[in-house]
């Protein structure tokens, strides 16, 4: 007790120093999206003892790579309440690495539904498919408050993507994601790519696909991919495009 004590009171000694210089780069911090959580009981309650000490003295970084190396022990003991726990307390002190969130996502929206969909103990399908869809929506939560906090960062639009697309399937909501990562510095080419494909995919967006998908093809051979023709070819069909304004067949 008296060196829990003695840690604490160094933390906070140690924060006091360093008061100043945070207080000087909070504006810095503001205009990177840092959007810090203020230090009071909601916090507290939120991140443990430990991280709000964290919170408090500057240690931000150390703590949440410790809460991060806990939070993997608790996925590889199947512990999902713990890991979902742990990953809001890392999210919270670190909200500007891309990583915590896409690993939070990751747990919940991939391996925790899946182990809810083996989970004996629940008595039936219905109750095992309920526990799924909570898991889908904890993970799309997590990659929704990452962009608020990273919203010039192409990385989480892309994972928030994935998820539509493959647990939710919502491909329209896919087709916005990936709209938006690729006007973002640093976006992947494949990016505007995906966009098309999934609004390809997308009931009632026939035409708005079609039209992004030839505007794709149009800029060139680098740009005609298998996937690109199969889905224009499918579209040309479903529109009824004339055949003289199809594109032609390509060699496979």
């Amino acid at each position: 007790m008296i060196r829990a004590l003695l840690v604490a009171v160094l933390l906070l000694a140690f924060g006091a120093v360093r008061v100043p210089i945070e207080s000087s780069i909070s504006a810095q911090h503001r205009s990177a999206y840092f959007h810090e959580t203020k230090l009071g009981l909601d916090l507290r309650e939120q991140i443990g003892q430990l991280g709000f000490l964290a919170a408090l003295s500057g240690f931000r970084s150390l703590v949440a790579d410790v809460i991060f190396i806990q939070a993997h022990v608790a996925w590889e003991r199947t512990e999902w309440g713990r890991v979902l726990l742990l990953f809001r307390e890392v999210t919270t002190l670190q909200p500007r690495l891309i990583l915590f969130w896409d690993m939070a996502a990751w747990h919940m929206a991939w391996n925790a539904s899946v182990a809810a969909m083996r989970d004996t103990t629940l008595p039936n399908d219905a109750m095992r498919r309920k526990a799924q869809q909570e898991y889908f929506a904890l993970g799309k939560d997590f990659l929704e408050r990452g962009i608020k906090n990273n919203p010039d960062r192409p990385q989480l639009y892309e994972a928030l993507a994935r998820l539509c697309k493959d647990k939710l399937g919502d491909h329209s909501a896919a087709a916005r994601l990936y709209a938006q990562a690729a006007k973002l510095e640093g976006a992947p080419e494949f990016d505007e790519r995906f966009a098309a494909y999934e609004l390809s995919y997308a009931p009632g967006q026939e035409r708005a696909a079609y039209d992004a998908l030839l505007a794709l093809y149009q800029r060139g051979s680098h740009e005609r991919l298998p996937t690109l023709l199969k889905r224009l070819k499918i579209l040309e069909k479903k529109l009824d495009i004339p055949l003289d304004q199809r594109i032609p067949d390509h060699e496979p």
